[in-house]
């Protein structure tokens, strides 16, 4: 099974691969497409493919820097019993509710299948934690309070 770091990667990877097509391939189609139309200075089609095309070189140019700095990431530096990068966090909310969360990158915060980003509030909070710590932080509906009920961190995967 590969690391969390080459998931990242490839993750990363294949969206460019995809921009790189759309920027090589499909973007300069629709461009000839709307210059075969015409008088360019009123040519909606022509003008929303270059912005496109700007969009799509400022994305890929991004990724290639993040892709550099996840490479650059050493793992091994993660704690192996306290909450970091990668970690999978099981609380109790102080309400009863248990919820599980898994920290990591911004770019890949997908909140509603529990994965939370390492700069969040919560993400902040819980970094560094261990099991039956508690937790309080400042959400944007009001402090929340939490208990670590299991742990597991990227090195038990």
């Amino acid at each position: 099974m590969p690391t969390m770091k080459a998931r990242i990667l490839k993750k990363i990877d294949d969206e460019i691969q995809a921009l790189d097509r759309e920027l090589k391939i499909d973007l300069p189609r629709e461009i000839r497409r709307a210059r075969e139309l015409g008088d360019l200075s009123e040519n909606a089609e022509y003008h929303a493919a270059k912005e496109r095309q700007r969009l799509v070189e400022s994305r890929i140019s991004m990724l290639k820097k993040r892709m550099g700095e996840i490479s650059m990431m050493n793992l091994e530096k993660i704690p192996r019993d306290k909450v970091g990068f990668g970690s999978t966090v099981h609380l109790r909310e102080s309400n009863g509710q248990a919820v599980v969360y898994q920290l990591v990158l911004p770019e890949d915060t997908d909140v509603e299948h529990g994965l939370i980003s390492i700069a969040s509030p919560i993400g902040r909070a819980l970094l560094n934690k261990e099991e039956g710590d508690e937790l309080t932080f400042d959400a944007p509906n009001g402090q929340r309070t939490f208990e670590v009920i299991k742990l597991v961190t990227i090195h038990d995967e």
